[in-house]
Parts: C-alpha cells; structure tokens; sequence
C-alpha cells in the first residue's frame, strides 16, 4: 500500500495572503483532498526582521475564510512539530553538522567583507561570480584550530562535480549544469540557516511528497536537489506553476488592483468565488465549464491539467463569477451575509431591523449584486426614489399614456392584498384593459419609483417598499 500524498503550504509572515500565495496554497490543497492526502500548513519565519504576529494571524485568517483547512500546522499540531521555522533552528543545525561530518559540507571563514571584495573582483573581470573554495584547501588541523579557538564560520554545502536533472510535473525535463553553481551557504555564522536549507530538511523530516509551487522558485532548485542528495533523502515531485500576471502581461502587483485575499473578503466577494477563480488561474480541465464548485473542483484537479503558460488576472471575470455564486446562495444563507452590509449602508433605518424586510430586500437585489458590497448601490434609489437620473428616464416619463396609467393605478394598489403575486397579475389585468404593453407600461412606473429605467425585479421593488410608499410615488 502506498504511503498518503503529503502536500505543504508555507508562507512567510511578512504581509498579506497574496492572491498568487492563495493559488498556491489552493492546488496544494485540493490534490490533499483529492487522494485522502495531508496539507501542512509551515511558517517560514526564519526572516526576523520581518516577520511578524500580525502577519501570520492575517494568514491564518485568510486561509480559513478560503476554507482551506490543514491537517498539520498552527493550531493543529502533528506528530512533526514545530511548524514555525523559527521554533526548528537545532534540527537545521544539526543536519548542517551531520553533512559536514560526512564531509558533504563544510566551515568556511571568510568573512563578508572578504567575501564582498572577491565578488566584485569577480564582476570586474567578467568571471562567474562562485564562492573560490578558499576553505576547502584549508587544512584540517587548521580547521579544528580555529573552530577551538571560537572563530566564527558559516557551513557551506560542497556542491558535486555533476549536472542536476528535475522531471517537473508541469514543466518537463529541467537540467542544471554543475559549473554554473559554487558551493553555497547553510547555515550562516550566526547559526541561522539559509531558506534553500530549511525548505528541504524541513520537506524532508515531514514526509513531503509532492512540492506545487510558483516557478520563481525554480531556480532554488539545483541548491534543494543537491542537498536532498546529500541528506541521503528522496526528493518529492515538483510541480512549478507559472506565474499569475496582470491585463498588461507584467507580474501581478498593487498597481494592477488589489491583491490581497484579505481586502478581497472586505469588499464582499465570496470564498466560493474565490477558490473557483483562483482554480482556473492556470488549471483548466479541458472543458469551456468555469462555475465549480468546491466539490467539483476536489473532484476534477490534477496537476497532469495545469498549463505552462502565465495566467492573467482578469478582475471582471472575478466580479461575473462572485455574481453567479450569490445566486447559487440560499435566500435565507444571503440574507445572513448582508445583514451586517445593510445596516451599515442604511444607519438608522428601521426597516432593517423587520427579518422579513430584510429578506425581501434580497430577494429583489440577489439577481443584481457581483458582491455583497453593492447592496447599497442598488438599492438606495429603491428606497430613497428620486427624480429621473437621465435624458432615457426623463422621457419615459413623457408617453402619452402616462397619467392615465398612474391614475388607474392608484385605486387598484390601494385596495388589493400587498403580495407579490397579486402585484403582478394587477399590473398584467391594468394592462390588458388599458391596452398598454411592454416599456411604455412598466418603465414610467419603474422610473416614478426609483428614478431609474433599469434595475431589479419591479414587481419585487413594489412588494418591498409597501402600499403607503408606492401610492405616494405613483401619484399622477
């Protein structure tokens, strides 16, 4: 029987869930889920200076309103705890000295500005710019010399004299030269160790078996790859994803919109949306379907579909999908949702305080939003009316059939029961016997009513704003 896919995610806590993070996160995600596998949720914050509490938190917090949910991690634990980089320096620490033990790494005590100074003879005369191995000639009682007498020194890995070759999972065949690489850093003076070295013990004392991240980490795959080797432990499958670009084909960034996964959630899209959007951002299962659900897409991944070309980050696209999830909501699950939105686009008004208001209101306004966001936009000039907002609704309002229409209208909605069906059929016998149809019937009331030609449902606005309203409206 063999062993469970085993899939991490690990961000560093030095800002916002990024949306290219988020994807990341998500495709590790759903192959877990997929074939009964583990997520792991590490922390890489090895970065002191700029990790922080905050950060995380904020993380965690997105990950969760995604509903991305993980097997191992903060708050979950797992039989190979921590999973805070920073709680784990002695187990770098001692894979470090048990390669150099080996002989597979070594100290080196150049110092940075002796270092710095070589690097920049190197640039000046054109040559590759690769550690001189000045520490690998030094001799070993010199070594146990200067190590007894405290000096510090950093431990470089000793990189093989032979070419690398990755069978990536989305990129295919991937060969790394040995000349293009000098041996590197593990571990610093300081003891800290370096990102390339974390990843790969830490991947490795968790059993991590498959790696699906972004393709700017490819090149830290030659480093990983040699260390793997010289831990004398399997590498996993890499699956290295291309990036998610901007409409102008630049990286993904500020300048494009947001892309945090956090303000996304403020600005009231749903994590249903969120997960559908983000899964087509380079996946795609050879078909023209796009709405999924999460189910679906647990169902439908795999890695054999995600493309190698750059996604584009297509906000409208994202604000059509969050649309078609709303409707897919319950009545009862929406109105939960915008309760919090109405009272805080309508302060003071004590409609909302009714449970039926408030569900009627959504009823007439689900059909419209592409985020939980607009309620206010639409239905302000519902509730509030107004004059004709343009030249269209101006002249909606000049038919010839207009006053007789407003007049007839003001009996019928004065004596019948306030209920949508009745409204509707109403409108539909007032306008068979006044023998007026199609715009000239409804836009003048629509118009009389909200100041718009266009919007939701008219029949539903009539219900929700209640007789005593509409009749004052309607007046001829």
């Amino acid at each position: 029987m063999s062993s469970p896919i085993r899939v991490r995610f690990a961000p560093s806590p030095t800002g916002y869930l990024h949306v290219g993070g988020a994807r990341t996160a998500l495709f590790n995600w759903l192959l877990a889920r997929q074939t009964g596998g583990v997520f792991i949720l590490r922390i890489e914050d090895t970065d002191l200076e700029r990790s922080t509490a905050e950060s995380e938190e904020g993380l965690l917090r997105d990950l969760r309103w995604l509903g991305l949910d993980w097997n191992e991690g903060p708050g979950v634990g797992g039989p190979h705890g921590p999973y805070r980089q920073s709680e784990r320096t002695t187990i770098y620490q001692d894979a470090a000295r048990r390669l150099m033990a080996k002989g597979a790494a070594y100290p080196c005590f150049c110092s940075e500005e002796s270092l710095e100074a070589k690097r920049k003879q190197a640039e000046a005369s054109g040559a590759a710019m690769h550690y001189d191995g000045t520490c690998t000639r030094l001799p070993a009682a010199e070594v146990q010399r200067r190590i007894s007498a405290g000096e510090p020194y950093a431990i470089r890995m000793k990189v093989p004299e032979k070419d690398y070759v990755l069978d990536d999972l989305c990129r295919g065949s991937v060969e790394w030269k040995s000349e293009n690489l000098g041996d590197f850093i593990i571990l610093r003076s300081n003891g800290m160790p370096v990102y390339n070295f974390c990843v790969v013990v830490d991947d490795a004392e968790m059993e991590v078996t498959h790696v699906i991240r972004g393709d700017d980490h490819l090149t830290n795959t030659h480093r990983q790859l040699i260390i793997y080797e010289a831990l004398e432990r399997p590498r996993p499958k890499f699956a290295h994803v291309s990036m998610i670009l901007g409409p102008d084909k630049a990286k993904l960034s500020k300048r494009h919109g947001t892309t945090s996964v956090g303000q996304y959630a403020e600005d009231g899209f749903l994590p249903e949306a969120m997960v559908n959007f983000f899964a087509l951002l380079g996946w795609n299962e050879g078909t023209n379907q796009e709405l999924y659900s999460r189910d679906e897409l647990i169902q439908k991944f795999s890695i054999e579909r995600i493309g190698n070309s750059a996604a584009v980050f297509d906000h409208a696209k994202l604000l059509w999908m969050n649309g078609e999830h709303i409707r897919k909501l319950s009545l009862d699950t929406l109105t939960q949702l915008l309760e919090p939105r109405f009272k805080k686009a309508f302060p003071g008004d004590v409609r909302f305080d009714d449970p039926a208001f408030r569900q009627r209101a959504t009823q007439v306004i689900q059909p419209a939003l592409k985020t939980l966001n607009d309620v206010g936009q639409i239905l302000t000039p519902i509730l509030h009316g107004g004059t004709p907002e343009n030249a269209e609704a101006e002249e909606a309002l000049k038919g010839p059939d207009v006053p007789r229409l407003l007049e007839a209208l003001q009996p019928v909605f004065g004596e019948i029961e306030w209920k949508k069906e009745i409204i509707n059929q109403t409108i539909k016998d007032l306008a068979k016997k006044l023998n007026i149809k199609g715009k000239a019937l409804f836009m003048p009331i629509r118009v009389r009513l909200t100041g718009n030609c266009h919007g939701p449902d008219l029949v539903g606005i009539i219900e929700l704003l209640g007789r005593e309203t509409v009749l004052q409206r309607l007046k001829p």
